[in-house]
């Protein structure tokens, strides 16, 4: 295998950053051999950051492997057919969550890397699906499952799993350990060299890696590659942030938890097969934009602020803190892009609308969403106290009202929050139960006992299609959603590095400029949050004169200079010089 001196000498320094006191040449090699392997060879050349890595016609659709069953066919079979008769051609990509054997926490508590789950189907079906979308899978990284053979491994003292595993001391000062759930963070153990305490970060059924050790790094650059071989293209690196742990800082954001993601997104640009990096990480809006590092690190970031100002703005009829945060957002840099989402199949998260929502606005929608059937789940200080993390509900139940109550604006009103996503800077993503506007599964919440299961409906096929041939809400948000993601894929001023500009509308409208980047289109993408009619001045919006104006959702005409532009309660437009 030929490695350029580039590659070579790219590789060492990111290891000498990580490891410092091991043989930086050494493990250099170890990488290469880790990660190209059975005749795969990397690129002469990395691929340079740029604006052609996507266009506007890439979207996402995030679903469970199980999300459509019918108990008698494979889901991933099922799966299948419901993406290639209902979304292809409108849906480039399709995020399949953990479809790995596991414990718990719905897929994230792994027990085998390399192995499908025999209950969803095998690795024949994941590449059918991934040779007609755009495939991404999860590498959870921070952690696997306590009952999986390397735990096993770890509590028998065999090499090399003895030293796979985070421990520490209850002796020790965590206090400053930044924590996402409220449960005692070290788990005691029984081993072959007497009891130890485990680290876990997520559950006492999640066990964290110790990436201190290099041989747990090339283990994961393996498996990166195994699942490449199989048709991965876009990488999740779940839980990113926590992944290296270091006893007396806050374990999350090191530098060597940064290091180690840039060494993959070299991994990656030289890989013959275009492989894009996204990293999970549901921090904080500034600790979030850290994961582009200098266009060396992930090539997609989750936009976790988006779905709690969306909702709040909703709720609320004011787009004062969505247009605050958006201001203040910076563009992505070439080569990088935001991965735009409003719902997920875990909840709204509370802590990367934190700075952003006043804790006054923070108490007022978690109160609403809880009168629409959601719950709430929190998270411990390092004081002791609990604050709410996320919120628990079906987004489209969670849009069924305002602080008012419920009204009868569900409908537009939730497709005013999927349409702002999808013309955002960046590429959005639909969770399969926001496409299909499913309700809050409060049997599912009873029967797990876990407040997630709310939005992880699990529908029947046979039901599915019958919904979608109704006069549903189903069908209707359903159809609706394709017929604008048809409309947005075609339009070159929502490519992804497209520029943005807010639009200063006042409260009650929010609204942003995006331009192609050849310039040769603009759109004025306006949406009203509340549950008035509005009129604006066409003087508002700079419409040049001379060029015909349409709203590309209705297919009016808007006349450059002309009186006003009027809104339904959450209407939404996009006004184009360019039909």
């Amino acid at each position: 295998m030929v490695i350029t001196r580039r590659l070579r000498e790219s590789i060492r320094l990111h290891l000498e950053n990580i490891y410092p006191d091991h043989d930086s040449r050494a493990l250099t090699r170890q990488v290469l051999e880790a990660f190209w392997s059975d005749g795969v060879v990397p690129r002469k050349r990395g691929r340079t950051a740029g604006n052609n890595m996507w266009s506007a016609d890439n979207t996402y659709v995030i679903t469970y492997g199980n999300s459509i069953i019918d108990g008698e066919h494979k889901p991933l079979s099922l799966l299948q057919d419901f993406l290639t008769e209902n979304l292809k051609g409108v849906i480039k990509g399709v995020h399949i969550l953990p479809y790995f054997p596991y414990t718990s926490d719905d897929g994230f508590a792994i027990t085998d890397y390399r192995v499908v789950d025999s209950g969803l189907g095998g690795w024949e079906d994941i590449e059918r699906i991934s040779r007609e979308f755009r495939l991404m899978s999860d590498l959870v990284l921070n952690h696997c499952s306590s009952q999986s053979a390397w735990f096993n491994e770890f509590r028998m003292g065999h090499a090399p799993y003895k030293d796979f595993f985070f421990t520490a001391s209850p002796e020790d000062d965590l206090s400053d350990v930044v924590r996402p759930r409220a449960h005692p963070l070290l788990r005691k153990v029984e081993t072959a060299d007497g009891d130890k305490y485990v680290w876990c970060t997520f559950s006492h059924d999640q066990v964290d890696f110790d990436f201190s050790n290099p041989e747990v790094l090339l283990e994961f650059l393996r498996i990166m590659r195994f699942h490449i071989n199989r048709g991965v293209r876009t990488v999740r690196l779940d839980a990113c942030a926590f992944m290296w742990k270091e006893v007396g800082t806050s374990c999350i954001h090191l530098p060597e938890t940064h290091e180690i993601i840039r060494l993959m997104r070299v991994l990656a640009d030289f890989s013959e097969e275009s492989v894009v990096l996204i990293t999970e990480t549901n921090v904080p809006n500034v600790e979030n934009l850290s994961y582009f590092g200098n266009r060396n690190e992930a090539h997609m970031i989750y936009n976790f602020s988006l779905p709690p100002l969306i909702v709040h703005a909703l709720l609320n009829g004011t787009s004062q803190f969505l247009n605050a945060w958006q201001m203040a957002m910076p563009p992505a840099q070439m080569g990088c892009a935001y991965f735009n989402f409003t719902a997920s199949h875990d909840g709204i998260g509370l802590r990367p609308a934190e700075s952003l929502l006043s804790e006054e606005a923070i108490t007022g929608m978690v109160e609403t969403i809880q009168q629409f059937g959601g719950r709430v789940s929190m998270r411990q200080l390092s004081d002791g106290s609990m604050r709410p993390y996320e919120m628990n509900v079906s987004l489209f139940d969670a849009l069924k009202g305002t602080v008012k109550g419920e009204d009868e604006h569900n409908i537009p009103r939730f497709l005013c929050s999927q349409t702002i996503a999808m013309a955002l800077e960046g590429i959005p993503a639909f969770y399969i139960h926001s496409l299909l506007a499913t309700s809050n599964d409060a049997e599912g919440v009873e029967k797990s006992g876990h407040n997630r299961a709310i939005n992880r409906h699990r529908w029947n096929y046979e039901k599915l299609q019958q919904a979608l041939g109704d006069e549903t809400q189903h069908a209707r948000v359903f159809n609706e959603m394709c017929r604008l993601i048809g409309i947005r894929t075609r339009q070159s001023a929502f490519h992804p590095n497209a520029t943005q500009f807010t639009l200063h509308l006042g409260e009650k409208l929010f609204g942003f400029w995006r331009q192609s980047v050849d310039r040769s289109q603009s759109v004025f993408a306006i949406n009203n949050v509340t549950d008035e009619a509005l009129e604006i001045p066409a003087m508002s919006l700079n419409l040049i004169g001379g060029e015909n104006w349409t709203d590309l959702i209705t297919g009016e005409q808007i006349t450059a200079g002309g009186n006003k532009i009027s809104f339904a309660p959450y209407q939404c437009r996009w006004i184009s010089n360019r039909a």
